[in-house]
C-alpha cells in the first residue's frame, strides 16, 4: 500500500513539474516523465472533465484516491481477518459458539442498518427509496414502537439513537447469556 501511495505521489509530482515547467516538457526528461505519467493521469483528467472538474487537479486526485483507497483496503482486510478469526473460534467451540456468532453478526447488521438509516435521512433518502427499503425492513421493528413513546426533540428524532443504545444493551446481555 505504501509503495502504491509513493508511486502515485511520484506521478503527481512529475505531472506537476511538467505543468509548472520545472521540467521542460519537450526535453528528454520531460518526454520520459510524460510517457510515464500520462497513461495514469489522462483517465483521471477525463473523469474530472466529465464531471465539470479541473483536469489540472488530476494528479492530486490520484494521490487522494490512492491514500483513501489504501486506508479502506487495509481496514477491510483487517475486518475480514478478525471475522475469520471469530468464525474459526466459533467453529472450535461448537454449536453454542456458532449461535453466538450468528447472533453477534445479526446484531451488527441491524446496528449498521440503523446508522445507514440516520445518515441517509440527512441526504433525503427515506423509506420509499429503492436502496433504503431493506434498511427500513431491518430497523422498523425497533424504531417504530419507540417512536410512539419518545417524542421528537424539536426537529430532531432521537428514536434511532435510543434504538441503537437499546439494541447494544440487549445484544450485550444476550451474548453474555449465550
Amino acid at each position: 500500500m505504501f509503495a502504491a501511495f509513493l508511486a502515485s505521489a511520484l506521478i503527481a509530482a512529475g505531472s506537476w513539474a511538467l505543468r509548472t515547467r520545472r521540467i521542460q516538457p519537450f526535453s528528454t526528461a520531460g518526454r520520459t516523465v510524460r510517457s510515464l505519467t500520462d497513461p495514469i493521469i489522462r483517465p483521471i483528467e477525463g473523469w474530472l472533465l466529465g464531471r465539470g472538474g479541473n483536469p489540472q487537479q488530476a494528479p492530486w486526485w490520484l494521490v487522494g484516491i490512492s491514500l483513501v483507497g489504501g486506508i479502506l483496503l487495509i481496514t477491510v482486510l483487517q475486518g475480514l481477518g478478525a471475522a475469520l478469526a471469530q468464525a474459526f473460534l466459533a467453529v472450535r467451540t461448537g454449536p453454542r459458539g456458532l449461535v453466538r456468532l450468528a447472533v453477534y453478526y445479526a446484531g451488527q447488521l441491524i446496528l449498521l442498518a440503523l446508522i445507514v438509516r440516520v445518515v441517509a435521512s440527512w441526504f433525503g433518502l427515506f423509506r420509499y427509496h429503492r436502496w433504503m427499503r431493506p434498511v427500513y425492513v431491518l430497523t422498523d421493528w425497533i424504531v417504530e414502537p419507540l417512536r410512539r413513546v419518545i417524542p421528537p426533540i424539536g426537529m430532531i428524532d432521537i428514536t434511532p439513537l435510543v434504538a441503537w443504545f437499546a439494541l447494544q444493551l440487549a445484544l450485550g446481555w444476550l451474548l453474555r447469556v449465550l
